[in-house]
């Protein structure tokens, strides 16, 4: 009988101590380090984007064993009572917790699809034409003239633009500049670019930062917004940045601050 209940003691204290390694990482210097740790670690890693594989996994268990370890020699030279530690324990605690309370409101409102659609749909109503440019680009007023005279005599524009446009890249493809709207261009190109319609050409050289420019307009549609599913990524990035603003000016807008 008495063999039998030193048995069960001691297997309840294996028990024991198995369970309580299994809710620490290691033990260091006498001091356990929970495995919550490790996990906390992953999450850092996770977050960043890296996958948490065994490789990595087992560089975080090292990397946490390293950091107890140091805290304990931080411990023991009493650094943690210096006041600029102190200083610097308040500061990491407070962006720790303000990164937690932002992470818990996006969870507690989340951006919902009615919201990533209806703002889709605004975005589309909102666009404006979308121009099938073409143009040549030349160091002068002069020289834009000329081409404009060359052009009204029957002289192609698209010849024009491959021998006499400054602009290489265009001008290799005949000046075509694909289909855009007028506000990616500098405000003097996009303003005369706008005031054409489909199949006319700048009357007269239309100066800029780069140079003299004659502009054709070959076709004119409204702007094509990409589908919803390849850009409704960044809409949800845009909608919770928009949240998470609004969230902080009335945090601000209710505090007392004297």
């Amino acid at each position: 009988m008495k063999h039998t209940l030193t048995r069960a003691v001691l297997a309840m204290a294996l028990a024991s101590a198995g369970a309580a390694h299994a809710q620490n990482l290691a033990i260091v210097n006498g001091k356990p380090v929970p495995s919550a740790r490790l996990k906390a670690l992953e999450q850092q890693v996770a977050r960043s984007g890296r996958p948490v594989d065994d490789q990595v996994r087992a560089q975080l268990k090292e990397e946490a064993i390293l950091r107890e370890i140091f805290m304990q020699e931080a411990e023991r030279r009493g650094l943690r009572a210096s006041p600029e530690v102190k200083a610097q324990l308040e500061l990491a605690t407070q962006t720790v917790l303000i990164r937690e309370l932002f992470a818990d409101e996006q969870r507690r409102h989340p951006v919902t699809d009615a919201e990533l659609r209806a703002e889709y749909d605004r975005i589309a109503q909102a666009m404006g034409q979308e121009y099938r440019a073409r143009h040549i680009l030349v160091d002068s007023e002069d020289e834009a003239k000329a081409v404009l005279a060359e052009l009204a005599k029957g002289a192609k524009f698209e010849d024009l633009a491959r021998q006499r446009s400054k602009d290489k890249g265009s001008g290799a493809n005949g000046g075509d500049l694909d289909w855009a709207t007028p506000d990616v261009f500098v405000p003097e190109f996009g303003q005369a670019m706008a005031q054409l319609g489909k199949g006319q050409t700048t009357a007269a050289p239309v100066k800029t930062q780069f140079g003299w420019h004659i502009i054709r307009v070959d076709d004119v549609r409204k702007a094509q917004l990409p589908d919803f599913e390849t850009v409704k990524p960044q809409l949800q990035q845009q909608l919770q940045q928009q949240k998470l603003a609004k969230f902080q000016d009335e945090l601000r807008a209710k505090a007392k601050v004297q």
